[in-house]
């Protein structure tokens, strides 16, 4: 037996479930009535209240009329949400007709070129390239590269110290020791890679990338580095390149020199690259020192070698007119897409 006030609820809510357009509209109607507070729930809530004698009847009424509802929103809802996939998939449907979207072409990162431009002149010169590990030990980073421990160096403020014996290293030179501990004489490598020091500011990063080059071989001189250091300039700078050599003082070579390039944005006369000097400083060269030698097991009477240093970010910036280093680490397309 039915109950005035659960037909009325009854027949309000059908037709409200008939007149949804939506299956949010759909929720919104099934929350109103068999929700927590809705009008079929609340009157279900309310038994308590009633005469004993209505309690069975409009129970059942009650009960009865939600099942019916939920069956009917299921039913509508089933056709409702397969309606809306259709209209959703005819919407999504790709125009064939339309002309086709170029895809967003990436390019090499301006210091990978120029690493391995400088690999490249390298190799063709029969030079090696090999690689190491960039948590070293003291004995490789320093010790064997015959700076002592009261170097500058080696101060907390240059280096990321790891452990008291071990630290990232801070330039790529341990590869010449390993390489030299593992073979004789004739060598001839290079050794491209990540290094870190404590530093940071427009022209200087924690981490950057170095090329570090040796050659030991009997009767090596200062004039095989200064010839090979020629090429290499004009190969990546352009045939007109000239280099000069500047004294200088590093613990792993004796003599030392830094090594300038002539500007190659004005081509000697003075510009803001090159500071109105009409040279661009790019490495650090010089004979193997005869210690570094003796402690990888080389005999400095017997054999020579020359070794030298370069930032690849420095080079980088002097080839491509950049003036913040910070550049070549932020990602911004706008600047990478100038490379591609």
């Amino acid at each position: 037996m039915a109950h005035p006030r659960v037909e009325a609820v009854t027949s309000e809510a059908r037709a409200a479930i008939g007149g949804a357009t939506s299956s949010s509209e759909l929720e919104a109607v099934r929350v109103k009535y068999l929700g927590r507070s809705g009008a079929l729930t609340q009157i279900l809530k309310s038994l308590g209240s009633l005469p004993a004698e209505e309690r069975p009847l409009v129970g059942a009424a009650a009960n009865e009329a939600k099942r019916d509802l939920e069956a009917l929103l299921d039913r509508r809802l089933g056709a409702m949400l397969e309606t809306e996939r259709r209209r959703q998939r005819e919407r999504e449907r790709p125009d064939l007709t339309l002309p086709g979207r170029r895809p967003s072409l990436g390019g090499q990162h301006p210091l990978t070129r120029v690493r391995d431009e400088i690999v490249a002149v390298f190799m063709g010169l029969g030079f090696s390239v090999v690689d190491g590990p960039q948590i070293e030990t003291e004995f490789y980073n320093f010790e064997a590269l015959n700076i002592p421990r009261d170097h500058p160096a080696r101060d907390m403020q240059d280096t990321f110290y790891l452990s008291p014996e071990t630290l990232l290293r801070t330039q790529t030179s341990p590869m010449q020791v390993r390489t030299m501990l593992a073979q004789k004489p004739p060598v001839r490598i290079i050794a491209p890679g990540v290094v870190y020091r404590r530093d940071a500011d427009i022209t200087h990063s924690p981490m950057f990338h170095q090329v570090e080059g040796l050659a030991v071989d009997e009767r090596i001189t200062m004039a095989d580095l200064k010839g090979t250091l020629e090429l290499f300039a004009r190969e990546l700078f352009g045939a007109r390149s000239k280099i000069r050599f500047r004294p200088s003082f590093f613990p792993f070579t004796e003599p030392s020199a830094e090594v300038d390039v002539l500007c190659f944005l004005c081509a000697g006369e003075g510009c803001r690259v090159c500071k109105q000097s009409g040279w661009l400083e790019i490495l650090g060269s010089g004979m193997v020192h005869p210690q570094v030698l003796r402690n990888v097991g080389y005999d400095p009477e017997e054999v020579t070698g020359w070794a030298f240093g370069m930032g690849i970010e420095r080079i980088a910036m002097l080839k491509y007119g950049v003036d913040d280093i910070r550049l070549f680490f932020e990602n911004d397309l706008r600047f990478l897409r100038q490379f591609a």
